[in-house]
């Protein structure tokens, strides 16, 4: 069973025609009700809380440059950032932390690499929300899992497997 989910969202990109708060909490759901199915350990994080919360803030290219340039050290803005919660010491809270993704990459991505603008968004809210769960794709084997739980998700979802390229 997956615990509840509370999603903020902060819009701060101009773009038109962003996912509501209702798909995206719907993403992040599935998400991790896919990463639970998965019997990864990492499940422990989240199934003793009644509720999850998480923040999701889509931003404008140079929000997102000037955070993956102080946070990741690289030049540019990046599609997608995920800030996990570290729970002070003594002190537990059901949040799992931040998730940023660049609107205008996002819609560039979507149409460089011929996919619908909706199965771009998921997947990169997916994405984020796993690595929020400490998936990482730094090695091949962790690369493999945290893929294999994207493209479940996805696909229950109704959207096509988005690492494979025609």
């Amino acid at each position: 069973m997956t615990p509840g989910i509370m999603v903020e969202v902060q819009y701060v990109s101009d773009e038109p025609d962003l996912p509501d708060k209702r798909r995206l909490a719907k993403w992040v759901s599935t998400a991790l009700q896919c990463q639970s199915d998965s019997g990864s350990p990492l499940n422990e994080r989240i199934k003793f809380n009644p509720s999850l919360e998480l923040t999701i803030r889509i931003v404008d290219a140079a929000e997102s440059q000037q955070l993956n340039e102080t946070w990741r050290k690289k030049t540019g803005p990046t599609n997608v950032l995920s800030f996990p919660f570290e729970n002070p010491p003594g002190i537990t809270l059901p949040i799992l932390g931040d998730i940023v993704i660049c609107a205008p990459l996002v819609i560039r991505e979507a149409e460089q690499q011929q996919k619908s603008l909706d199965a771009h968004w998921a997947h990169l809210v997916i994405h984020g929300t796993l690595h929020l769960l400490g998936y990482d794709h730094l090695d091949e084997v962790q690369a493999q899992q945290m893929e294999q739980i994207e493209i479940q998700a996805l696909h229950y979802l109704g959207y096509p497997n988005p690492y494979y390229f025609v």
